[in-house]
């Protein structure tokens, strides 16, 4: 699809000339509440819903149960208040790869569950997976990018405030988007927070008004639970949905076949959380098995551990080439064998098929570079960091490589 120009008006919508409010909504309990309890007396709460737009930015692996939410509670809702619903998706990968507006309405009468590119596109097409340290860096790239990018086409620099759907038990959050945000004319507003209203509150006030508890809103594959005291409810929510804990198995799967420590929660892996004795967890295990069920390739994968000219470290740098196409047992017997005959390090998977041989194991002390061949489901594209090859070769000097590439 190709980059989706802004357009300033649409049928039966005002310009955004005449906006001053933007409400962002994640779906989850925190904005749904806020946004519920606004739209019993907007004016009482300083809303002018004519100068407002609630935006939605579309990750692409929302739960289920919360689009079904949505579409039976909240949409309807909307289109009583005639609410302006915004909803955007990146194109690709890249900020010029442009984002689509997926629907601007004000009588919504779907969700739009995913768009052109999602953030789940993004990780299996370079075999990995959200990382636990530093930033949410997935949520800024499928959400903060893309709401952006539409606000500043929507305002260009002239004054608005912002809603944001924190609760008062993470006020710290607030302090973080105002001091990060760099959206000329921009404020940030917290009601949430300004009414005392924790967790608890607002998860009474979705039950009190719609009759159903709400769930938290966050990608099937997300790494937080673990960090978030949530892990117990995020494997029932797996255990509920077997089909989608075996794609999440899978995407963990290709992305430790290339890398041993792309492990979704940090030290443990989401595959050890699953004890096939119990049924439900059999379930999301047999899921796995036939998400396994695919083309799978053998790829060859260097990485280098650089240091700057100041003696500080260097974001790793990474080859990625697929080097074969083939079923899982045919591809590792043939890495097994070429690996065994030249001596080098081998490792087998016999139970999910997967093989990993060893040519370069990376060392303690930067710089280093590591090399490996692995076999995995070929969802993992061609991808190569630039001035990579002249990097490889003035660190190890044409050091050899299995007959394999």
């Amino acid at each position: 699809m190709p980059s989706t120009a802004y357009t300033p008006s649409l049928p039966g919508l005002t310009t955004t000339d005449d906006l001053d409010t933007v409400i962002n909504w994640g779906l989850g309990a925190d904005s749904t509440a806020y946004l519920a309890e606004m739209l019993t007396d907007p004016a009482a709460y300083g809303i002018d819903l004519e100068r407002t737009v609630v935006l939605h930015m579309a990750t692409g692996s929302e739960w289920p149960e919360t689009r079904l939410l949505v579409e039976e509670f909240m949409l309807p809702l909307l289109r009583e208040h005639s609410v302006r619903l915004v909803q955007l998706a990146r194109n690709g990968h890249l900020r010029q790869d442009g984002f689509t507006v997926l629907d601007d309405s004000r009588h919504p009468e779907r969700l739009f569950a995913r768009g052109p590119w999602t953030l789940w596109d993004d990780l299996e097409s370079v075999g990995t997976v959200p990382q636990q340290a530093g930033t949410r860096k997935c949520s800024l790239w499928a959400k903060g990018d893309v709401g952006d990018w539409w606000l500043k086409q929507a305002f260009g620099g002239r004054p608005f405030r912002q809603i944001m759907g924190f609760n008062a038990d993470e006020a710290g959050r607030s302090f973080k988007d105002e001091t990060s945000s760099k959206l000329s004319g921009r404020t940030g507003e917290y009601p949430l927070i300004d009414w005392g209203w924790g967790r608890q509150q607002v998860e009474d006030s979705l039950v009190q008004r719609f009759g159903v508890h709400w769930p938290k809103s966050y990608c099937t594959f997300c790494c937080f639970p673990i960090s978030m005291g949530s892990l117990p409810a995020h494997l029932e929510r797996m255990r509920t949905h077997p089909g989608i804990a075996g794609e999440v198995l899978r995407l963990e799967y290709t992305a430790m076949s290339l890398n041993p420590n792309a492990k979704l929660y940090g030290r443990k892996t989401l595959l050890e959380m699953f004890d096939p004795t119990q049924p439900r967890d059999r379930a999301c295990l047999e899921a796995f098995e036939r998400e396994l069920d695919m083309p799978w390739a053998l790829y060859h994968v260097r990485r280098l551990f650089l240091l700057s000219d100041s003696g500080q470290r260097r974001p790793v740098m990474r080859s990625t080439e697929r080097v074969d196409l083939g079923r899982p047992q045919q591809l590792a017997r043939r890495l097994i064998s070429v690996s065994e005959r030249r001596g080098v390090d081998v490792e087998h998977d016999p139970v999910y098929g997967r093989a990993r041989s060893w040519v370069r194991r990376r060392g303690s002390q930067w710089p280093m570079a590591e090399e490996l061949f692995a076999t995995a489901p070929a969802r993992v594209i061609n991808k190569q960091d630039g001035s990579f090859d002249e990097e490889w070769d003035a660190l190890l000097r044409g050091a050899s490589q299995l007959p394999l590439s």
